[in-house]
């Protein structure tokens, strides 16, 4: 299989895990009840739970058992941090070599920018992932205790603590209630929301800090980038529905200011949310689908077209503005190869995005905002709902599947992967000009 190019190796590797986890989900050992699963509906939970999305045609505190369940947060870790880091630990821990091309392979799948640094970064990946997800299931294990008993405590945090560090979004409360039961609860959204902010912003970044070294260009952008989203999505969300009575109308102005600030995290790929989706104001709606696009940041656990590709794309358009030959951020340049491969990703997704809304309208009978939000948050590999999810049709459900496939592996990477590749031209062709705008 390495001897397949990289982005292929990615593609395949992850459709693999979710064909296999569906089988495992669609057996009697994985229901409550002792019967089968519905293989559709166990494909499109594994590929929500493998793809770290969230949305979910069955409700999975109350249709899984425990082994449908561990399942489920095998699925999410993998999905997680990829099928190829995983695949690689166990190289390591088995002592064998890696080729040049198993190298390159996790190098397009972490987003790291050498196959040199590779070794170094998946060992720093496992000591990040162990710590956070042991530290949030205390947390959450202490805050569970006197409520739900020690056997469903020790479920629940550490379901919870694995579905947020990899911005996955699925919840075990009854009824598709998600976390709202728990809206006003500092504890749980506190500890969910940095679990989803560190597992969204991308080990790399997060290998920097913890080197106490100077940042790179990336880890300031991506920073950057993740503090203003959170904080002008946490203004927004509270302006928007302040005095919405379905939302955050009911509430004291310091739980206001907490759900606001949840649900500004969690468009960035993870999911949870402790309102109700569809009873948000339509400009929320679209401010909150904005979110979904942009996504966490490389090399993290969350999809969209990422933090930085944002970022680049903003400041080619500012540097174009003020007619300056290249994109600078942080006084640097950024190579023309990124500038392009950023409005590429772009381009990609919005054509994806549209595509799929415009099927999904036609195959299905919600109205185009509760199709484009679905749309979006599958996409962005984000699980908020407006509550259409099961009762998509099967047509529907596996315009889901693909959307939310293509979000998690990237339409770029994708599209590579279905390419035949293309040899460079040995003379190149004469400049001419063309009239644009």
């Amino acid at each position: 299989m390495f001897r397949l190019r990289p982005h292929l190796i990615i593609a395949v590797s992850f459709f693999l895990v979710i064909l296999t986890g569906g089988m495992l989900l669609s057996l009697p050992i994985s229901s409550s009840k002792g019967v089968s699963t519905n293989f559709l509906d166990a494909c499109f939970t594994s590929n929500s739970a493998t793809c770290v999305t969230g949305l979910v045609t069955l409700d999975t505190g109350t249709h899984f058992s425990l082994f449908g369940l561990v399942v489920i947060m095998l699925l999410m870790q993998v999905g997680g941090l990829g099928y190829m880091t995983f695949s690689t630990f166990m190289v390591l821990v088995f002592r064998h070599k890696l080729f040049i091309s198993q190298k390159i392979a996790i190098q397009e799948s972490l987003n790291v920018y050498s196959s040199r640094d590779v070794i170094m970064v998946l060992r720093k990946i496992f000591g990040i992932v162990l710590f956070c997800e042991i530290i949030g299931a205390v947390f959450l294990f202490v805050r569970w205790l006197p409520e739900l008993g020690l056997g469903n405590a020790i479920l629940y945090a550490i379901f919870h603590s694995i579905s947020a560090f990899n911005n996955a979004g699925f919840a075990l409360p009854a009824n598709f209630a998600n976390l709202m039961p728990y809206v006003t609860d500092p504890v749980i959204n506190l500890t969910l929301t940095t679990l989803i902010i560190i597992g969204g912003i991308g080990f790399l970044v997060l290998a920097d800090i913890l080197q106490h070294r100077r940042l790179s260009l990336h880890s300031k952008v991506a920073i950057t980038m993740t503090l203003l989203l959170i904080a002008i999505g946490t203004a927004f969300i509270l302006a928007l529905e302040y005095n919405n009575p379905k939302t955050l109308g009911p509430y004291f102005i310091h739980h206001k200011v907490l759900i606001a600030y949840f649900q500004a995290v969690t468009p960035r790929t993870a999911g949870f949310n402790t309102v109700d989706i569809s009873q948000m104001l339509p400009a929320t709606l679209l401010f909150t689908m904005f979110l979904m696009f942009i996504g966490a940041s490389p090399g993290g656990t969350g999809g969209g077209i990422k933090t930085t590709t944002f970022a680049v794309i903003i400041a080619t358009i500012r540097a174009t503005l003020k007619g300056m030959r290249d994109t600078i951020m942080f006084n640097r340049r950024v190579p023309v190869e990124t500038v392009r491969r950023s409005v590429t990703i772009a381009f990609l997704a919005l054509a994806v995005v549209t595509i799929a809304v415009f099927t999904l309208n036609n195959t299905e009978h919600f109205g185009v905002m509760a199709a484009a939000f679905e749309v979006f948050s599958a996409f962005g590999t984000v699980g908020l709902s407006m509550g259409i999810t099961p009762s998509l049709s099967s047509l529907g459900k596996m315009i889901i599947m693909t959307v939310m496939f293509i979000g998690r592996v990237g339409p770029l990477t994708l599209l590579l992967a279905l390419s035949m590749g293309q040899k460079e031209a040995r003379t190149e062709p004469p400049k001419e000009g063309i009239s644009i705008g």
